[in-house]
């Protein structure tokens, strides 16, 4: 507690270098804290808050376990207890199910990672023709019945939020959504079109990113001005790379994929101004 190898030493010594470890501690916790230093054992009365006691004793580097702690709020124990093994849990998940994932998107460029948890004995299989319209084939699937129970439980996906945050990612989501397997059937419609019908499945995922602002441009937009010189850009417009647009009004900020569906090579050249 005061030693200067603890990672998160908050601990301190006041201008006359005394140590104050009870503040923000409420006396009817303190009390009840001080039986451990006599017994080994907390017995908690009813009435104390068992979050309350749990930070207390973490403050205070006590032990907080079944052997240490008794009281008569099992409910209340029990889920302290099963945030302390989600937290250890979801730590070897991490390393050894999710990082070997986003470490193959990262290798790809990709700045964020979309994770689909399916059980071992899902199946998927798309029509080649007729894929899913939803933007699955981005999802990176991952195939672990032992994960896919772990977030069964709300609690549990709060517990791994909290993980990721510390490991220091960025705009997590983690929830249940539905994901779609195999085709159903197949639908004719008029005109000779067909529409494939998905059989989806409530499976949970996790969508994170590794950087602050993924998604937003960091390039600047400038308007286009009339200028002569624009005619001599014309004049050699055949050696414009298609990834250059000129905008003739200033457009809402949006993406830039979305502004690059129209190429200045497909411009016509009665379009641009004199």
């Amino acid at each position: 507690m005061f030693g200067p190898g603890r990672e998160y030493n908050f601990t301190r010594p006041n201008e006359k270098g005394e140590y104050e470890i009870a503040e923000g501690i409420s006396s009817a916790v303190f009390r009840t804290v001080l039986d451990y230093y006599k017994t080994g054992i907390i017995n908690c009365p009813d009435g104390i808050s068992i979050p309350d006691l749990r930070d207390t004793c973490d403050y205070l580097c006590i032990n907080f376990d079944f052997n240490t702690i008794k009281c008569q709020d099992l409910s209340a124990l029990l889920h302290e207890l099963s945030n302390d093994g989600a937290h250890k849990q979801f730590d070897s998940y991490l390393e050894e199910l999710i990082l070997p994932i986003m470490v193959d998107s990262a290798r790809k460029g990709e700045r964020e990672c979309h994770i689909v948890v399916l059980t071992d004995e899902d199946t998927v299989d798309w029509d080649e023709d007729h894929p899913p319209p939803m933007g699955e084939e981005y999802s990176q699937i991952l195939y672990s019945s032992k994960l896919y129970r772990f977030f069964k439980y709300i609690e549990n996906r709060d517990v791994a939020k909290a993980v990721l945050k510390e490991r220091g990612l960025k705009n997590i989501r983690i929830g249940i959504e539905g994901y779609p397997t195999c085709k159903e059937k197949v639908k004719r419609r008029p005109g000779g079109r067909s529409e494939v019908i998905y059989n989806y499945v409530q499976r949970p995922f996790i969508q994170m990113s590794w950087e602050k602002e993924e998604g937003k441009s960091r390039h600047v937009d400038f308007q286009c001005v009339r200028s002569k010189s624009l005619t001599n850009l014309v004049t050699v417009g055949d050696d414009v790379s298609e990834d250059h647009e000129v905008i003739m009004h200033h457009p809402p900020q949006v993406d830039e994929l979305d502004r690059l569906n129209a190429p200045f090579s497909q411009m016509a050249v009665n379009d641009l101004p004199d």
